[in-house]
Parts: C-alpha cells; structure tokens; sequence
C-alpha cells in the first residue's frame, strides 16, 4: 500500500473514532447530566441497549461492502423474534428456539439473494418488498398481537443484571463482541471477505477475474440474513415477548450506523470496527439526549443530520478519487 493509500485509510478509520469521543465529550461537559453520563451504570446501559443494532450492522457491513442494501432488516428481526416467541411458546426446548429464530433471519436473506440475483433488480426494491411480506408474515404468525412466552434462558441473555454478577455484562454484550471479531476477521483475512470488496468495488471486474458474484451474494444476504435473525432472538429476550410491531424503521438506524462508520452506500468499503463504533455514537446520542430530557424528534433530527454529513462526505470523498 502506497503512502497516500496509507493515509487515506487511517483517516476513514480514525474519523469515526474522533466523532464518538466528540459525543461523549459533548454530553460529558454538560452540566445536566455530566454527573450521571459515564457512571459505570450508565455504560452497561448504552452498551446493552446497542446489542439489537449491532448484531444488524455486523451483516449489514458485509452487505455494504458488496454494493448492496437490505432495507427488510428490521421487519427480518421483527419476524425472527415472533417465531422464537412462538416456539418457546409451543413448548419447543429454548435452545431450538432460538436456533428457529436464526435461521428465520437467514432464509430470509436467502430469499434477498436469490431474489437479486435471479431476477436481476436493485437489491433497494427487492428488499424493501421483502420489508412487507416479513412484517406482514410476522403479524399473521402473531394474530396481531403480542405473543407471551414462558421465561426461560433465552431471557438471560439481555439480563440488565447478567447471571452469574462476575460478567459484569449481559451475556448479549459479550456475544455481540465475540462475532463482531469474527466478522472482522472474516472480512479482512478471507477469500469470502474480499470477493465481498471485489463485488463491491468492480462487480463487472470481479466477475472477470473468477468470482463466482451471483454465490457470493446469496451467501451474504443470507449471512446478512441469520445476524438478523439473531438480532430478532435478542429482541425478543429484551422485551420477554414476540411483538411483530418492533423494530419499525430500525433498518434506518443500522445503515445509519455502518455509514457513520466508514462504510460506503457505493460499495468496496467500510469494516466492522467502524460500523460498531457508528452503532456506539448512535447509542450515545440517543442516550444523552434522553438524559437531557429531548423529545423523540431532537434525536431524530440531529441523527438524520449526521446520516446526511456522513453520505455527502462519502460522495464527495469518491468525486475526489474519481
């Protein structure tokens, strides 16, 4: 890599880093909530609260790095989390529950994938279609309304005081961490992981030089797919129900997050310690300003502001290369 090639990725890298120490910096300095903001307390909270998101954003990441876009994430986590609650409710051992959940999330972005590649459409329209069947499938399973399951394991694990006390975390933090690792491993160190930055950056080109481009992208919508899924068993753990209402417009707040991170909606880049770090700057404004007492529409907009900086950056970054 070239001295210019070396900067460039150390800025991407550290852009995102200066704008989490920013939020916390801001939040930290004001006298409301200073006191209260980095309280140990408080940072299990922030911390518990990202999992739902960040668990989306690890595929998501893959699936922006390709040159794609999944726009069915939330209703996929919505429906992952109803047939979890249903089969627990159904008696099913927890453990094949949760395994249900999983692969609910993963079929679904089977489905995406083959979709895409079959029928040749822009992922944006197969998957906001996508978006309403895996909502309205989860209402049907549900009957419109909330499923109520019996506690078991699966609740553990977004416990907010986690058993046995020395995990400090709730067992879902520490999952969210262990395969935000895998995947970062598996996107910068693996065949998979750059066919993926093939696809994205040149998919004309990677096709040219062997990549088998329609396989790879079922693969990753499908992985994209099963964090879903597993995003959807968390919910449901959080929440002790199956509510096939949640997580409407989540979708927005996981892309959000992986662009905020470095990830381009152009493709060919972004990484998963940049897509957690996004996840963690949405987590903290969201936090401080409810700390502060703003209502839901400040968070909204000072998020749709930084959504925006974050993608006209992005352009003119490529503008620039161009």
């Amino acid at each position: 890599m070239n001295p210019p090639n070396k900067l460039k990725s150390a800025v991407n890298l550290m852009a995102p880093f200066l704008g989490l120490i920013l939020v916390i910096a801001l939040f930290s300095a004001m006298p409301d909530v200073s006191s209260r903001f980095l309280r140990p307390a408080n940072l299990k909270a922030v911390a518990a609260q990202s999992v739902i998101v960040a668990l989306g954003a690890l595929g998501m990441t893959l699936v922006i790095v390709s040159g794609g876009i999944d726009l069915s994430a939330a209703s996929n986590i919505a429906l992952s989390g109803v047939i979890t609650a249903f089969a627990v409710n159904q008696g099913l051992p927890p453990l094949l529950a949760v395994l249900l959940g999983i692969l609910t999330g993963a079929l679904v972005g089977f489905v995406n994938g083959i979709l895409i590649t079959r029928l040749r459409l822009v992922p944006f329209i197969i998957t906001m279609g996508m978006m309403g069947i895996a909502r309205g499938v989860a209402k049907w399973i549900a009957r419109n309304q909330k499923i109520d399951a019996p506690l078991t394991w699966i609740n553990e694990l977004m416990a907010k005081s986690p058993r046995p006390s020395w995990l400090l975390l709730a067992p879902g933090v520490w999952l969210m961490i262990a395969l935000a690792f895998v995947m970062a491993v598996m996107l910068r160190r693996t065949v998979f992981g750059r066919h993926a930055f093939a696809i994205g950056s040149n998919e004309s080109a990677a096709r040219l030089c062997g990549v088998r481009v329609g396989a790879a992208k079922v693969a990753i919508y499908a992985i994209g797919g099963m964090f879903c899924g597993l995003s959807g068993v968390m919910e449901f753990s959080r929440l002790t129900v199956g509510d096939p209402t949640v997580a409407v417009g989540l979708e927005l707040d996981i892309i959000a997050a992986v662009v905020i991170g470095g990830g381009s909606l152009s493709g060919g880049e972004g990484s998963i310690l940049g897509s957690m770090i996004g996840v963690f700057i949405m987590s903290f404004l969201r936090n401080g300003c409810t700390m502060m007492g703003w209502p839901n529409y400040i968070q909204e907009i000072i998020i749709g502001v930084i959504i925006v900086a974050a993608v006209a950056l992005d352009q003119v970054r490529h503008r620039k290369t161009a």
